[in-house]
């Protein structure tokens, strides 16, 4: 089942591959992310590889993708070279990172898992010291349009009532404080996660999935990467990170609650995001993500300083629906 996904190559595909030597290249589908992208891999009869990605304007703009690959490789982290392009198409032939993700590495190597964890951890430090990339803030407003996709999509799945002001306002309140011009200083890539982290030969980690990237809090990819929508992360591994990033990091007192915070709007958006993928693009797989982000949203509720928050969502989401498929009760 592909879940939506067309497995078939652009059109323009053959036109593009064949003046740049990669015209007899076995062409195949590697992988389809939740916006309209699509990865194929192209071999060539010597053996040699390349990543092709299908961004079709108009839906899809290059052009951030290209900017961060150069900041990115400007100073000196691993994303993937960009051999050759055609806006016009949306068409990339990029450099070929191999089929090691680091979520499917540590199903078959658990014993690694706090090394990897560690080393992933690294590249974020290494942001923080960076100078921001040139994208837009992470301001207010953004973390406000994020957390209303799940009054956007969850709550009527559920056909769960609500006040969209008090959503907002307390939304609002909690995010204030950490939406200043000092909180967008970091380079936030926005989807670090195991299933974007590549595992080179070389033992260095490659970076994939950076295009939507934008200036913000340093913990925003550190959730990212230990409240993982697609991997496990066990709270006792969490908790470990959470110290490591912290003693090499120079973090101030507020940091882990901005973490547990932005973990709440992250998981917030996601349980939108996810819904909406099922229910306006037909993706349904990714409903069954939605328990774990429960999980972790309910860990970042919990925490200090979040009780207007739980509210809402004690009063607004019984505990005995989070875990409700919403396939199941829009069938009803």
């Amino acid at each position: 089942m592909n879940d939506g996904v067309n497995t078939q190559p652009p059109k323009a595909l053959d036109a593009f591959l064949a003046p740049i030597g990669w015209g007899d290249s076995d062409v195949s589908l590697l992988a389809a992310d939740a916006s309209f992208r699509r990865y194929f891999r192209a071999i060539r009869a010597d053996g040699s590889r390349a990543v092709i990605m299908d961004a079709p304007p108009p839906h899809e703009d290059p052009k951030p993708f290209i900017n961060m690959v150069e900041y990115l490789c400007g100073h000196g982290f691993r994303a993937p070279q960009i051999w050759n392009q055609n806006l016009d198409e949306g068409l990339m032939l990029l450099e070929d990172f191999g089929d090691t993700r680091m979520r499917e590495y540590l199903q078959e190597h658990p014993a690694e898992e706090d090394d990897i964890y560690k080393q992933a951890i690294d590249t974020l430090l290494q942001l923080k010291k960076a100078p921001a990339a040139p994208v837009p803030a992470y301001d207010l407003n953004a973390y406000l349009i994020e957390v209303r996709l799940l009054t956007s999509w969850y709550m009527p799945a559920m056909n769960l009532p609500f006040n969209q002001a008090e959503f907002d306002s307390i939304w609002q309140q909690a995010l204030a404080p950490i939406s200043g011009k000092e909180f967008q200083q970091t380079t936030v890539l926005r989807d670090y996660h195991a299933e974007n982290i590549m595992l080179l030969d070389d033992g260095s980690q490659g970076i994939i999935d950076f295009q939507d990237a934008l200036a913000g809090h340093a913990a925003y990819d550190l959730v990212s990467l230990l409240q993982d929508a697609r991997r496990d992360v066990s709270p006792e591994l969490e908790a470990a990170m959470l110290d490591y990033y912290s003693e090499q990091g120079d973090v101030d007192d507020d940091f882990r609650q901005h973490y547990a915070l932005l973990g709440a709007q992250r998981n917030t958006k996601i349980v939108g995001i996810f819904t909406r993928l099922w229910q306006r693009d037909g993706k349904i797989r990714y409903l069954s993500f939605l328990p774990r982000m429960w999980d972790y949203l309910e860990r970042d509720l919990a925490q200090p300083g979040l009780e207007p928050l739980q509210k809402w969502f004690d009063d607004n989401i019984p505990h005995e629906v989070r875990r409700l498929n919403p396939a199941e009760i829009s069938a009803k």
